[in-house]
């Protein structure tokens, strides 16, 4: 089984973390537990700031409009899908006594708002033309 699948089997029975290794520090779990809710509170700023960007700004033309707002949203129901797996996978590696996974979605997560950003400052200073 892969361990991507196994991940996401993790997600509806954390239970089943327990089964591996030891029981770690419960701060570390705890402050795994904060990162996860960080990262979900993340998650529905991008939510609702694709929302905001479609609902609130009518004069944008279409395509600008849709496509900053698809990318928020986007951003935001990835960011709080891996929040998930992260949660998982750091909780097995501390079970486990490991060094915690490394992940490049913070980068990715972070040039994906850039980019949205600098297509909002054209919007902003293109004065949302037509």
């Amino acid at each position: 089984m892969s361990g991507l699948v196994r991940n996401v089997r993790l997600w509806f029975a954390p239970e089943r973390v327990r089964d591996e290794g030891g029981t770690p520090d419960y701060r570390f779990s705890l402050a795994n537990e904060r990162t996860f809710l960080a990262w979900l509170r993340t998650a529905l700023a991008l939510i609702g700031g694709g929302f905001a960007v479609d609902q609130f700004l009518p004069g944008l033309r279409w395509a600008w409009r849709v496509g900053l707002a698809l990318a928020l949203l986007g951003a935001g129901a990835l960011c709080a899908l891996r929040a998930v797996n992260h949660w998982v996978r750091c909780e097995r590696a501390m079970r486990r006594g490991e060094d915690l996974p490394a992940s490049r979605f913070p980068a990715l997560l972070g040039v994906v708002v850039a980019v949205v950003a600098a297509a909002m400052v054209v919007v902003v200073l293109a004065g949302w033309a037509g």
